[in-house]
Formats: C-alpha cells, structure tokens, sequence
C-alpha cells in the first residue's frame, strides 16, 4: 500500500454561508491529494502527458461525516491500495481535522489514456517501477 498526506487550509471562499466547506471543494480537494501523491514519486500529470498518457477521472464518490470550516487546517490522506494492473488506478481519500477526526471519505478512479489513439492504456512502467517498492 502507498499512503500520502497533503495539508489544505480551508480558505474563505471555500465556504458556504453556514461556514462549512461546500461539498464539491472535496474534488478539488481529493485531487490536491492526487497529483502530491504522484509528485512523490517523481511524476506530474504534465510528465504523464509528455510521456504520452492522460489520466481523466471516470468515477468519484464521497462520504461526509462532519464538516471542515474556514481556516481549518485539513491533512487529505491518499492511499493506493493495490497496484494497477490494467487500464484504471483507484485512490482513496480520506480528509482529518487537526484533532485528528474523519471528515470525509472519498474513492476516485481514473483510467490510462493514450493521448495519441484516446484509447484505454496501461501504466505507464516508470511510475509502475516507482509504486511497486511499496507493494512488495
């Protein structure tokens, strides 16, 4: 398993007129968590693309257990649980407070794209080279 934390502070705008973060930030959110996740291991979505590979998402879910607010300082954990082994990779999220408490629950799956055909792909063996260390 291959686990990230990124921290977000919850700006302003993010709120809605009760002072809890609006629910759609969370794709914003989840996707912070995604792309430092992948920075980690040496890759951006643009080295992705100029190796040829687009990675759009096809499928988001979330599960809101209690709110964040303004200013709150959140910590976004992304977990890759298995090792892709086909066209699709699924990351899992889960969002803390600073006490520490689950805010949110989220799984994202994007699938491989050949930027050049638009057709489903594998990934791509430098970041499959990269991932595997932690899924001995």
């Amino acid at each position: 398993m291959y686990e990230h934390i990124s921290r977000i502070r919850v700006r302003y705008a993010e709120t809605d007129q009760m002072d809890i973060v609006y629910y759609g930030n969370y794709a914003q959110y989840f996707e912070v968590g995604r792309a430092e996740c992948i920075r980690e291991l040496g890759f951006t979505y643009k080295k992705m693309e100029e190796m040829g590979v687009r990675m759009p998402v096809v499928h988001m879910e979330a599960r809101f257990l209690r709110p964040a607010h303004y200013d709150d300082l959140i910590s976004v954990k992304t977990l890759l649980k298995e090792l892709p082994a086909g066209h699709e990779i699924s990351f899992h999220h889960e969002v803390y407070n600073e006490a520490g408490k689950l805010l949110t629950t989220g799984n994202v799956t994007l699938y491989f794209i050949d930027s050049h055909t638009g057709k489903r792909t594998v990934m791509p063996p430098e970041l499959r080279d990269a991932l595997g260390v932690f899924f001995g």
